[in-house]
């Protein structure tokens, strides 16, 4: 499943959602239906005369009919396993917007019979190429029903995986830490911010190819260290004088050099057990013809131990003795 969103429900909010969002998109197409045999009495002969019924029940009353034919129903064993689930979900979410849903799903699925849990025949559903758009609904219904609570290792079961976008994540899990470690003090920190342009048109004076910092750290009105996160593996000197830093990633904080005037630029990564127990610098390096030092380090996420004295004792490191020096 992809558009993601952050969160600001709760796990079972979001798969909520993401089920009503697709049983109204299967909807729309049409609900599955399949013809039921259906045994009836009526004035006029629908189908075929069951005959043993006519002769027995009818005998003495030939105005009535006793006919046997099959009907195009929606009141199948899937449509009656969504309607449980709509209800079930109904009575368990408490998100207003997601309510709100459930109810209008449930006016669609009106005319269908409404069966207990543990009366539905899951075993009579059948999911085939004419209702395959039904097979992850089907296994939400699973999950919901029978209170099936996925874990995060892999099984055999069919389930829905949620996926982060970890560099999204890994930014704005630093840049809150360095806000907190940096509060009350004489900087103020910015998330995404500046926004300085590269370049200016010659024809038209439009910049183009805006910037966007992940982590600036301003004082006295002037940005003084900015961070760019990165989620990628970095490797010891030892095994590559480069630490697997990319090019790319060099030329941005230079460009941020550049328009920021920051004396102090650092990327960082996530720590990982290959570049040994202490997290921090890394290596420090001098733009060439500049007095402006740009740092490579990592920080530890496994643990939340001391997370903002860390971030600031380990990657902010002598920013108070940046503070003595004139702007």
């Amino acid at each position: 499943m992809t558009d993601l969103d952050w969160q600001r429900e709760t796990l079972l909010e979001i798969l909520i959602r993401i089920f009503c969002d697709k049983l109204t998109e299967v909807v729309r197409r049409g609900m599955p239906r399949r013809y039921t045999l259906h045994d009836d009495d009526l004035p006029t002969l629908r189908g075929s005369l069951d005959i043993p019924r006519q002769f027995t029940r009818h005998i003495a009353n030939p105005g009535r009919l006793a006919c046997r034919y099959d009907e195009l129903s929606e009141d199948t064993a899937l449509n009656r396993i969504m309607k449980a689930t709509i209800a079930h979900l109904a009575g368990m979410s408490r998100n207003a917007t997601n309510v709100q849903r459930l109810r209008e799903l449930g006016f669609v699925y009106a005319e269908v019979a409404e069966v207990q849990i543990p009366a539905l025949r899951w075993d009579d559903v059948v999911i085939d190429r004419t209702n395959s758009a039904w097979q992850e609904l089907f296994g939400m219904a699973q999950l919901f029903l029978r209170n099936r609570y996925q874990t995060t290792s892999v099984g055999s079961g069919q389930g829905s995986a949620l996926l982060f976008e970890m560099n999204a994540l890994f930014e704005e899990y630093i840049g809150r830490l360095v806000t907190r470690a940096l509060a009350g003090s004489e900087f103020r920190v910015t998330l995404q911010g500046g926004r300085l342009y590269c370049l200016t048109s010659v024809d038209d004076e439009r910049a183009v190819f805006q910037t966007k910092p992940d982590i600036l750290i301003w004082r006295a009105g002037l940005v003084a260290h900015v961070i760019d996160t990165k989620w990628k593996r970095i490797s010891d000197r030892i095994d590559d004088p480069k630490q697997g830093v990319s090019q790319a990633d060099v030329y941005q904080m230079m460009a941020y050099a550049h328009l920021y005037k920051a004396p102090r630029l650092t990327l960082l990564y996530p720590h990982h057990a290959g570049l040994g127990d202490e997290e921090g610098i890394r290596a420090r390096f001098r733009v060439t013809g500049q007095e402006t030092l740009l740092e490579t380090a990592s920080f530890d996420i496994s643990t939340g131990a001391d997370q903002v004295d860390r971030i600031r004792g380990r990657i902010l490191t002598r920013i108070e003795e940046m503070s003595l020096e004139p702007p």
